[in-house]
């Protein structure tokens, strides 16, 4: 898999809006419906971090590993760890 830099062509989302972005940080909300999702891909330097704002989700965060999320509840997916 090679690194692309701005991916947001490639997947459907009903709103996305960034909030901060500085080197090495960013802040993007991205609000999916119920079968909208981002295609699995991981990040060679940086790690994402999904917090939950409404309704609990649940999503595959390696192959073969799931995790489901509460609002107000947090995950982080290292660098170099396929998520989607």
């Amino acid at each position: 898999m090679e690194a692309i830099k701005d991916a947001s062509h490639l997947y459907e989302v009903e709103r996305r809006a960034e909030h901060t972005a500085r080197p090495g940080f960013r802040i993007t909300e991205l609000e999916l419906s119920a079968k909208q999702k981002v295609p699995w891909h991981y990040h060679n330097n940086v790690a994402d971090t999904f917090y939950v704002l409404q309704v609990s989700c649940h999503f595959p965060a390696a192959p073969k590993e799931e995790v489901r999320l509460r609002p107000g509840e947090t995950f982080t997916a290292a660098a170099r760890r396929p998520h989607l």
